[in-house]
């Protein structure tokens, strides 16, 4: 009777080492295009994903490149003074009330043929807001100038 137990044991410890390996192997094929989803366009330019990821492109909405505003559907310009990346809104949503030019903006979708086709864009919240990807991005290039002197931002 002894033996049952202990076979039993050795069999649930089996099972269950099995489980976690499992598991582990499942999510590291989830994790295995990295955690980090965000790309600036010199990122994109320096190494083009393929045409089937989906990523988010972060950076600032160039002065004078938001065009066909008539519709859902609209072009802009994502740079981060260092490169620029033509984007093409595709998404259902009209253009959000505070996406404007000169701006921080974070747009989600395709890298295909050159151009990003965005489903979904990420606009500030207030005058002082950039995303928190996008202002590591340009401090890295040294673009970035705080909007305060005090140089708080809102995250």
């Amino acid at each position: 009777m002894k033996s049952l137990k202990k076979t039993r044991r050795i069999q649930v410890l089996i099972v269950a080492s099995l489980a976690l390996a499992v598991s582990a192997a499942l999510i590291g094929y989830a994790f295995r295009d990295g955690i980090n989803l965000f790309r600036s366009p010199s990122q994109l330019v320096e190494k083009a994903p393929s045409e089937a990821e989906y990523f988010q492109l972060g950076g600032l909405v160039k002065e004078g490149s938001i065009s066909g505003l008539d519709g859902v559907q609209f072009s802009f310009v994502i740079t981060d003074n260092a490169e620029e990346i033509p984007v093409r809104y595709v998404g259902r949503d009209p253009r959000p009330d505070l996406f404007s030019e000169g701006t921080g903006t974070i747009a989600k979708g395709y890298y295909r043929a050159g151009v990003f086709e965005a489903d979904e864009l990420l606009a500030k919240h207030d005058e002082n807001y950039m995303p928190r990807e996008v202002v590591d991005s340009l401090k890295e290039q040294g673009i970035y100038q705080p909007a305060d002197e005090d140089e708080s931002v809102s995250y």
